[in-house]
């Protein structure tokens, strides 16, 4: 079964940073196209960033970098000049929907003052 496992967020004040890891198991990712998704309370899961090819949201360019390793079968979002709206849980999974592995946890990040 493949489980995908985030981790890296926490509370941080507006324009700290933060990097969120995000671990596969079950399936190697290698060139597999996967993106991170975030979620705010009562608002629909929206597409943060994506790699293969490497695509950001446009509130999220020149801010967010996407990246992967592969021999850890692992992928990262790191976030810099936080804002409060990026306040929501983050995830990550396959971009195509048709090919979705079940969501993980996510982790939440907190941007406030």
């Amino acid at each position: 079964q493949v489980q995908l496992v985030e981790s890296g967020g926490d509370l941080v004040q507006p324009g700290g940073s933060l990097r969120l890891s995000c671990s596969v198991s079950g399936i190697q990712i290698n060139t597999f196209p996967m993106g991170w998704y975030r979620q705010a309370p009562g608002k629909q899961r929206i597409l943060v960033a994506t790699t293969y090819p490497t695509n950001y949201a446009e509130f999220a360019k020149g801010r967010f970098t996407i990246s992967r390793d592969n021999g850890k079968n692992t992928i990262y979002l790191e976030m810099n000049s936080l804002k409060p709206e990026d306040t929501a849980v983050y995830y990550c999974n396959r971009v195509l929907s048709e090919s979705r592995f079940n969501w993980g946890q996510g982790t939440q990040v907190t941007v406030s003052s």
